[in-house]
């Protein structure tokens, strides 16, 4: 088990639940802009959100942004130690740094002495394409070891000055990469591990990057808070990641949904159907699987484990709960049954 550290009231290791993190795509400098998609971000599912602070302007905004969020800010620093300290005394709840780029080893002590003195933690962000020259001379070129070996240089000097409040990520846009990464260091450490993939690219297939290393690494029991990266709307990052947990087993609210990929026997839409019951229980909290078969015949055999479900035929479905056949229904009626009963649980 990880160590555990507080990112303003959410716990991150030390066995609490994966938390959920974005990042915002505003300018820090909007406060109201920046508000707005904060709130969009938590009504989401969004539990940690990041954001950017380039120059001291930014700072000075994220300051006033932290005042208002209903969500934890962490503040992601590059190259100028004064933001980081900045931002830590305007209301970070952790900062990200890279402590290789912020300058001599007197202003990562006073980073740290300022998180050390409001109780903040600090990510070390290590990133397959920004690694140090050294290393890759080293290497050749990004390996799991060399993002390893540059996430323990970063740990040492934060430990130097008796710092050890750390989260850690190897990101790269390669998912083999990252998961040896992560999987090397989780095997060499207990620092909670922020996991994600870089650079996925659009939703479609940044979704399918994401679920295979963020997904991959949950399932092998290694990762205690995720960011999926799109380039999307942030919202749809956290849909995504609230997906990727449902679907390794680690969130139970809300509906999970199962259906059938049709074939020659289906008789129905149930392209349709499957994506009408989604958008009906998009917002449903109750912890249920939900089936819908496009057989009558092998329908509730092959969905038994759902909570509930239906299944259609050629003018007429069924509604079944745990396998058992409940109701007999015309096809349009299939949808409001299924409601109903769902309401009444």
């Amino acid at each position: 088990m990880t160590r555990q550290l507080q990112v303003g009231g959410v716990a991150v290791g030390g066995g609490a639940p994966v938390s959920i993190q974005s990042m915002l795509n505003t300018k820090t400098t909007d406060v109201e802009g920046s508000l707005s998609q904060i709130r969009a971000l938590a009504a989401a599912g969004c539990e940690i959100a990041r954001l950017a602070v380039p120059d001291m302007e930014a700072a000075a905004g994220f300051g006033k942004i932290a005042a208002a969020s209903p969500l934890p800010l962490v503040a992601d620093i590059h190259f100028d130690y004064r933001l980081a300290i900045a931002a830590a005394e305007g209301g970070a709840a952790k900062i990200r740094i890279n402590p290789g780029n912020i300058g001599g080893e007197d202003r990562v002590k006073a980073v740290v002495d300022c998180c050390k003195a409001h109780h903040i933690p600090i990510r070390i962000g290590v990133n397959g394409g920004s690694l140090d020259k050294a290393l890759l001379h080293k290497y050749g070129h990004p390996t799991p070891e060399a993002l390893v070996e540059s996430a323990f240089s970063h740990i040492a000097l934060l430990e130097k000055y008796g710092f050890y409040d750390i989260c850690v990520s190897m990101k790269s846009s390669s998912v083999p990469l990252m998961m040896a990464a992560y999987r090397l260091f989780a095997a060499k450490s207990d620092y909670p591990l922020h996991l994600g993939v870089t650079e996925t690219g659009t939703e479609t297939m940044g979704v399918i990057k994401s679920a295979m290393g963020i997904g991959g690494l949950l399932c092998m029991g290694i990762g205690d808070t995720i960011r999926v990266s799109l380039t999307a709307d942030p919202v749809k990052e956290v849909l995504a990641a609230k997906s990727i947990l449902k679907a390794a087993g680690l969130r139970k609210e809300g509906v999970n949904l199962i259906a059938c990929p049709t074939c020659g026997r289906t008789k129905i839409d149930l392209i349709g159907l499957a994506n009408r019951v989604e958008e009906a229980l998009q917002d449903c909290k109750k912890p249920l699987t939900v089936a819908v078969m496009g057989c009558i015949v092998n329908g509730p055999g092959e969905a038994r484990e759902a909570d509930v479900g239906i299944a259609g035929g050629e003018d007429c479905g069924v509604l079944f709960v745990k396998g058992e056949l409940k109701e007999k229904l015309p096809y349009d009626e299939l949808l409001p049954a299924l409601l109903r009963y769902i309401d009444k649980l």
